[in-house]
Parts: structure tokens; sequence; C-alpha cells
């Protein structure tokens, strides 16, 4: 019953933390205009959490080790639980940008060492169906986060989308204090590496604001995207090159020596790509493009969420009776590419029904890739080096996902002026049908008591909205193939994974 209720504390610890990195992404436009600021000021919510994300999330296994796992923990699940509170009273938007970085701050530790704590309260022989269970708070996290924001917001007021994490986080921090324990196998951690730390902050701080930063800011044209690329390049060779120097780096880079990490690490640094941009684009097409409420729009993601849920506990059922892995990742990636291919041909005239279906395939896709990936990147390593390699492999996901929001958003912008170009250039008076259009929506506005002169500005007016609907649209198709390319692009890399004879997938976590 204590192994129960500490699985269930830890899996509910890692979902708060998933959820809000998209929590907030809906309540955007409440928060600035409460806080009096511009809507691309109040976006550094969004990017100071993921910053700080993702420079802590590669240390969790050092700090776990420096300061005890139980510790540091607990510590991180009060920290974001204080942090969540201070977010909901910011006054300022500044003040409220610096405490969501104290938020990400605590939450690093809530994702890699729950992981860490959920696999090990499983044996050797079901370590998959760990890996299933995690997984489900891996996908569902950012998946309902944009939904559960919405109704928040809509129906409260945006300080409780941080509220929500007060009771959730003193739950988890008292159960924690009552019923974890400090790993049986520990090993000790050498001497504190400041300057890893701080090269660590540089270079991934540095690329994360630039991923963020940098649609909003038209990347290069932006003088301090520039010195943050510069600052990235450096920071992260410095960081790599020091870390391999170093007798107790704070992250232990050796162990992508392990050709299976490496190719595991990319392949999830691509299903974040796929993961956080649909659940970006999806909501953004059914709102913008279809006029679904933000309920409409939550109620599509649920029945593909749900089913998600099915395949994760099914996969690893499969790869336990020793289905290969590689054959269980290349269909999830290719579910993912029918779920694009399908979505890129979906117009103005989908239904809800349509969008769906769509969704179920992704839901399931990526699913089934989760378990054996998480199999994939710790096959090959010793006990002491999964930690690491589990941290690692958990920052290539959230950095794909910032990737893969700098990515669509670049490109919807870049081809929706290429798609309004190339339909405004056919309105023209060489262009029958045009003409026609235009005629008839005069004529239209005319018989409603218009001027001539009126009629035909208001007729100019719904041919320019229909052009910008239809190139919204047909931007938002390119840039679900964009995606699904991504995903079949990345399919060959599989190949190179390291086949061990007579042996089945295992994923052994314990942290330390």
């Amino acid at each position: 019953m204590k192994r129960t209720i500490l699985l269930i504390t830890v899996i509910a610890a890692a979902v708060m933390e998933l959820i809000d990195t998209s929590i907030v992404n809906v309540a955007l436009s409440h928060m600035s205009g409460n806080l009096g600021s511009t809507l691309e000021d109040t976006s550094w919510v969004i990017t100071s959490y993921a910053i700080a994300n993702v420079i802590i999330i590669p240390m969790t296994s050092f700090l776990a080790l420096k300061l005890g796992r139980r510790n540091y923990y607990i510590g991180s699940v009060i920290a974001f639980t204080f942090f969540s509170f201070m977010c909901g009273q910011a006054s300022g938007i500044w003040m409220l940008v610096f405490f969501r970085f104290l938020q990400g701050l605590g939450g690093g530790a809530l994702l890699s060492v729950s992981q860490a704590i959920v696999f090990e309260l499983f044996p050797k022989e079901k370590q998959n169906v760990a890996s299933a269970i995690f997984g489900v708070g891996v996908f569902l996290g950012p998946t309902i986060g944009p939904t559960l924001g919405g109704f928040i917001t809509e129906y409260y007021s945006w300080p409780w989308i941080f509220y929500i994490n007060i009771p959730i986080g003193v739950t988890v921090a008292s159960l924690c204090y009552v019923l974890l324990s400090e790993p049986k196998f520990k090993q000790t951690a050498g001497n504190i590496d400041w300057t890893g730390i701080l090269l660590l902050a540089i270079g991934i701080g540095s690329l994360q604001t630039v991923l963020e930063r940098g649609e909003i800011d038209d990347w290069f044209d932006a003088n301090y995207i520039i010195w943050l690329s510069v600052a990235a390049s450096l920071g992260l060779s410095l960081f790599i090159w020091w870390e391999l120097k170093v007798k107790s780096p704070v992250v232990n880079l050796r162990v992508l020596k392990s050709k299976n990490l490496s190719i595991a690490a990319i392949v999830t640094f691509i299903s974040g790509i796929g993961l956080f941009s649909s659940v970006f684009l999806t909501p953004v097409f059914a709102q913008r493009l279809l006029n679904f409420t933000p309920s409409q729009t939550g109620l599509l993601l649920l029945p593909g969420a749900f089913l998600a849920i099915g395949g994760l506990i099914i996969s690893a059922k499969l790869l336990q009776k020793g289905i290969s892995p590689l054959f269980m990742i290349t269909t999830g990636m290719m579910l993912f590419v029918l779920f694009s291919w399908q979505m890129s041909r979906l117009n103005l005239n989908a239904s809800a029904h349509d969008i769906t279906i769509s969704l179920i395939f992704r839901g399931v896709g990526l699913a089934i890739v989760t378990v054996p990936l998480t199999a994939l990147a710790v096959s090959a390593l010793e006990p002491k080096d999964i930690p690491q390699g589990a941290a690692l492999n958990n920052m290539m996901r959230q950095l794909g996902g910032s990737v893969g929001l700098a990515m669509v958003n670049t490109y919807l912008h870049n081809r929706n002026a290429l798609h309004r170009s190339d339909l405004v250039s056919n309105v023209t008076e060489y262009n029958p049908l045009a003409m026609q259009r235009i005629a008839g929506y005069t004529n239209y506005f005319i018989g409603k008591g218009f001027t001539s002169f009126d009629a035909n500005k208001k007729a100019m007016g719904l041919i320019d909205a229909g052009i910008g609907r239809q190139s919204n649209l047909l931007s938002f198709n390119d840039a679900y193939l964009l995606v699904g390319a991504v995903f079949l692009f990345a399919l060959p890399l599989l190949f190179l994974v390291t086949k061990k004879k007579g042996s089945k997938p295992q994923v052994i976590l314990s942290d330390h």
C-alpha cells in the first residue's frame, strides 16, 4: 500500500510540473491586461520557466547525490509550491517572470527524480511497466495543460493556474516526507563543479532564450539575439570541453559514449518536437480558423490522450514479451507521420470528428514511442550511469519542445506571407472568377443600402478576410507536413542502434 501511494504521489508531482510548461499559454492575454504589460513582455512568463527547466534538469543527478535524493526532492517540491504561490501574488510582470524562473528551478527535480523513484519501486522484470506508468505523466502533462489553463482562466482568474499547485504540492511534500527514503544503491558526490554550472547556465540559458524569443523579435534583426547566439555557442562548447576534462562534472557527458543513449537522445529530441509543436498547432488551428471554443478544443484532445494511456501499457507488455523496441519506435513514429499527413489535408470545413480521429493517431503513436525509447536510452548503461542518462534524455525532450515551437512559429509566419502573396496575385481584373466574386459582394452590399463606393470597399474587405483565412490554413497545413517530415527523416537513425543478442530490453533506474 505504501508503495502504491508513493507511486501515485511522485507521478502527480511529475504531471504537475509538466502541466506548468503549457498551462500559462492560454492565459497570456489576461495576464497582460491585468498587469498592464504588453503581450510581448508577458510571454517572458513562459520563456523564464522553460529556461530554468532546461538548465536544472541535466544537473538533477548531481544535486540529488550532493544533497541527498530525499532532501533534494522534497526541497524542490516545497520550492515549486512556494514559488507557485508567489507567482499568483505577483503585482508586476517582471516580478512574475522572476518567480516563474524560480518555480522552474524547483520543478526540475519533479521530472527526473520522480522518474528515478518510479523505476526503483518496480522489480527488474517489471521495469517496462514502470516506464509506461511514468510515460502517462510525460504525455498527459503538456497535452492537458492548455485545456486546464483555459478552463481556469475562463471561469476563475489567471492567478489560480498557479494556486492550483499549492494543495497538490503540500500533499506531495507531506507524503514524501513520510514515505520516501534514500536509494539502497548510493554513490558519493565530488566537489561542486561551479565552473560547469556557470557554463551550463550561460550556454543552455542563452540557447533557450534565442529559441523562445527569436521569432517574436525577428531573429537576428535583434542585437540581443545575436549576442545570445554567440554566448550559447561559446558557453556550450566550453561546457562540453570542461565537463569531459574535470574529475567530478556536474553533468557526466561521458555517458553519451553509449551509442544507444546518443541515438535515443536524438530521437527523444525529435519526439519532443512532435509532442510540444502538435499541442501548440492543434488548439491554435481549431480556435483561430475553425472558431472552436477553448472547452471544445480541450475535448478534441481527450480521446487521443485516453487511448494513449492504453498504448503505453500495451507497449510495455509487448516490450516485456520480446518485441523489438526498434520496431515499436518505428511504428509509433509512422503513426505520428500519418497524423501530420491527415492534419495537412484539412480545410476550413473540417469537423471536430476529423481532428479527433487524427489526434488519436498522434496520441497512440507518441505513446508507442515513449516506453521503448526510454528502454533504449539506458539499455547499454551501467546502473550508476542510468540516472545521468535519464536526466540527459529528459532534457533533450524539453529542448526538442523549444526547438519545435520556434521552428513551427517561424515556418507559420514565413509560409503565411508566401501564401498570402500568391493568393493576392490572383485578385486582378484579368481573373474573371475574382471579378465575379467582388461584383457579387458589391451588389449584395448595394442591396443593403450602401453606396457603390462603400459597397465595393466592404466587398474588398471580405475578399481580404477570405485570403487571410486561406493563407493561414495553408500555412498550418505546411507546418504539420514539416513536423511529419522531421519524424520521417529521423527514422534511419534507428538502424545505428547496437543490438545485444539474446537479451530483452530492460529499464533499470535507481537514482544512484
